[in-house]
């Protein structure tokens, strides 16, 4: 039988809602994967790259615990990312205006038309995230003088900060990593945060105290044809994303191997 666009959306928002209900009822904030799994959705294992917090006491704490090489290196990133004159804003709550979310929707638009081709979300995303749940919000922006040149937006949870946009006018030497990856360890050690969550994309994350970490989801196929394909690829996929994971944690790993 075909389902056309309209019934899947009238399907999904029967579903959410359901849901949403059961959760009222019962008292829950979600449902994990493994209830999931038990009720016959299927399992799929990723990863993405997060920055624990082993109870540091400040950034210098941090960089205590790499090893020489990547400690120096992430010195002279941060040393050269601001060498231009650049200072860094961080902003959140009350501190978050138009202004800045005018300049930070320029940079997300110009970095999009870069490198991804299009950009999905609209300066009024912005705007209505920005009056609705401002406490929410953590915008690390880069400034030139009185001009704002580069930003970057995440999201914050009760133990976690989550990185989410980068954009930029021109290109600044290791100001992304600035911004979107010490700024972020920084905020999250002096707000006694748990891990920075920076996403799936980038090997590049490890040296600088990201470590990959697997990620759950459950999916609902409902043919069984379909469903089986599905389930085996899974299953290859699962071991494949381990075995990368154990890889990248044992062979590139920044922290010092004491003892």
């Amino acid at each position: 039988m075909k389902i056309t666009k309209e019934k899947a959306a009238e399907n999904r928002e029967m579903i959410l809602t359901q849901a949403a209900r059961l959760f009222r009822e019962r008292g829950l904030s979600g449902v994990g994967v493994d209830a999931l799994t038990e009720a016959g959705f299927l399992r799929r294992l990723g990863q993405q790259f997060h920055w624990q917090n082993d109870g540091y006491g400040d950034f210098d704490d941090f960089l205590a615990a790499l090893n020489s090489r990547k400690r120096k290196a992430v010195k002279k990133e941060r040393r050269e990312a601001l060498a231009p004159g650049l200072e860094i804003e961080i902003l959140t709550g009350a501190d978050l205006k138009p202004r800045h979310w005018d300049a930070f929707y320029e940079f997300y638009l110009a970095t999009s038309d870069r490198k991804w081709g299009s950009a999905y979300l609209n300066r009024r995303f912005f705007a209505l995230i920005g009056e609705r749940m401002p406490e929410k919000i953590v915008l690390i922006m880069a400034r030139h003088g009185p001009d704002y040149v580069a930003g970057a937006f995440n999201l914050l949870g009760t133990e976690t900060i989550y990185g989410r946009n980068w954009g930029s006018y021109g290109d600044y030497k290791f100001l992304h990593f600035e911004c979107c990856y010490y700024q972020a360890i920084e905020f999250a050690i002096a707000h006694g945060l748990k891990r920075v969550e920076a996403g799936a994309q980038g090997p590049h994350k490890i040296q600088r105290g990201y470590l990959p970490v697997p990620t759950y989801s459950a999916h609902w196929i409902p043919d069984s044809g379909f469903r089986r394909a599905v389930a085996q690829f899974l299953a290859r996929e699962r071991e494949m994303v381990t075995k990368k994971i154990e890889h990248l944690a044992d062979n590139y790993s920044p922290f010092r191997h004491d003892g």
